[in-house]
């Protein structure tokens, strides 16, 4: 690969109180990087995005940004809905470093707002409050935040989860052309079909470590066994997260 890497992860160990969940981590993202986080749950895999995020420091190795502009979306549980907010409000939060002096966000960022909830299906809401949604719901208001972050590389934590099969395929269109205009995508996913569907390849977080693979690996029972078994026996098709 050509590209210069926008984040590269080398050596690294990530974990909570002096021990580490994961170790000897290795990973480039670059701008074409689309890229699916699988692995059995409790393996690690939201651990591995706060460490490519900063938000982790590495007990061992280092995590080099370059200048990368991140766009989160967590998990829509790790959340605190109660603060009273509305769909829009919550949107603009993207642009938040983008203020004018007045505290006010310009024109051309507030239709931009108004195209980004459009896109993810909840332009209609943008004055309910933020509390009053669905799970599914939220997180697609956090992509239309993230987005508005204008990211380099965009990191999302089950993205589809809770969604229905249409959002579900509204939220794969819009990452699709993300990554079309040069964002580097990380998306954690307990849906193998969904991450089909819009990645290039993957990171399997299993056994603290973290590997890649192909997406054809997905379709062969015996490695998905390997992976999964010991946390997931019973239905390898849809990975807890």
């Amino acid at each position: 690969m050509n590209q210069r890497a926008i984040v590269r992860v080398e050596g690294a160990a990530f974990g909570y109180e002096g021990r580490a969940l994961l170790s000897s981590v290795d990973v480039s993202i670059h701008p074409d990087t689309f890229l699916g986080i699988v692995g059995p749950n409790g393996s690690g895999k939201s651990t591995l995005i706060r460490g490519i995020l900063g938000l982790l420091e590495p007990m061992a190795g280092r995590v080099e940004r370059s200048g990368a502009k991140f766009g989160y979306v967590p998990q829509s549980r790790m959340l605190d809905a109660n603060y009273p907010l509305t769909v829009r409000e919550v949107a603009e939060m993207g642009a938040g470093q983008r203020l004018t002096g007045l505290g006010r966000l310009r024109a051309e960022d507030q239709a931009e707002c108004e195209r980004y909830l459009e896109q993810v299906g909840m332009l209609a809401t943008q004055d309910e409050a933020f509390s009053a949604l669905s799970g599914g719901q939220r997180q697609r208001v956090l992509l239309a935040r993230a987005m508005l972050t204008h990211p380099t590389v965009l990191l999302l934590d089950e993205p589809t989860s809770g969604v229905d099969r249409d959002a579900a395929a509204s939220i794969a269109a819009i990452l699709c052309e993300l990554h079309h205009n040069g964002v580097a995508i990380l998306l954690v996913s307990h849906d193998l079909d969904f991450v089909r569907r819009v990645a290039q390849g993957l990171l399997v977080v299993s056994r603290g470590s973290v590997k890649f693979a192909k997406l054809e690996d997905t379709h062969n029972a015996e490695w998905l066994r390997e992976i999964f078994a010991p946390l997931a026996p019973s239905n390898p098709r849809r990975m807890a997260h």
